[in-house]
């Protein structure tokens, strides 16, 4: 397997994932992290698993780390009480299309308010939903790959996303 080939196919799909789950704010040093981790483990990689699953569960337990730390806990306490809409002004540079053609400025309204409500909702949620409603909404991950990621069994996948959806 050429690293090479991995990064370029999946930092953009890991970055979106982190994003979600950690912010914006933390996304690009934490995509690096997880590539130096997938860089450092690849030789060890049995094929046991897709690598696609391999590469999500890698960046999954990234996030989750990075959600329990205490210090980013404070960092995010001190985001919700300072929010004043200053984030969605910085999102409006996102450019949440797939493919070469840029959608229209009515299009790119759109998507950056569904965006800051996606992640203003996820942001809500405990970690253990908030992994598991990202890679099922956002990600478009079906339950059986998403209990694969997270180590789960799918009947927790299912009741966790039945719960985080509630």
């Amino acid at each position: 397997m050429n690293f090479e080939q991995i990064h370029a196919d999946f930092r953009p799909k890991v970055q979106r994932y982190l994003a979600r789950m950690v912010g914006e704010h933390e996304a690009e040093d934490l995509t690096q992290e997880v590539f130096v981790k997938i860089h450092r483990a690849l030789p060890a990689f049995r094929g046991d698993s897709q690598l696609s699953t391999w590469i999500y569960r890698i960046a999954a337990n990234a996030a989750l780390d990075r959600l329990r730390a205490p210090s980013f806990q404070r960092i995010m306490q001190d985001e919700v009480a300072d929010a004043s809409g200053q984030d969605a002004a910085e999102d409006d540079t996102l450019n949440p299309a797939i493919g070469e053609q840029s959608p229209s400025p009515e299009q790119q309204v759109c998507d950056s308010e569904r965006y800051e409500c996606y992640r203003a909702f996820i942001a809500e949620l405990p970690p253990n939903y908030r992994a598991i409603v990202a890679l099922s909404e956002l990600e478009e991950l079906a339950a059986h790959e998403i209990a694969e990621i997270l180590g789960l069994s799918v009947d927790v996948v299912k009741i966790r996303l039945h719960r985080g959806r509630l």
